[in-house]
């Protein structure tokens, strides 16, 4: 299995790559906004909300930080894991590079 995908989709993926973090961004502050809003104390929702803060920035990392060609099947792979491209997008991309990552999913 080749590891580079072509340079088509890699400015493909490279522009939606923003679109996609801002969709992931915007999931994230819903969910931060419920944990906030809960009945529970303060403290609870502090405490709620820094784990949450924490577990998301991992998730933002694997999906996005250090985007490079060599690594775009990954990248592509957790986007799509986590509902960030629309089957649209991602139907942008080559016959090769779709069963690739739904084998990696």
């Amino acid at each position: 299995m080749t590891t580079r995908i072509p340079e088509a989709e890699w400015r493909r993926l490279s522009t939606l790559k923003p679109v996609a973090l801002e969709r992931l961004c915007n999931r994230i502050l819903e969910e931060l906004m419920l944990v906030a809003q809960s009945e529970d104390t303060s403290h609870e929702r502090y405490l709620s909300i820094f784990k949450l803060i924490e577990d998301r920035d991992k998730q933002i990392a694997l999906a996005f930080d250090g985007l490079s060609r060599s690594n775009a099947l990954f990248k592509l792979t957790e986007m799509r894991r986590e509902n960030l491209l629309t089957d649209q997008e991602f139907a942008e991309f080559s016959d090769e590079t779709q069963r690739i990552v739904s084998r990696m999913l």
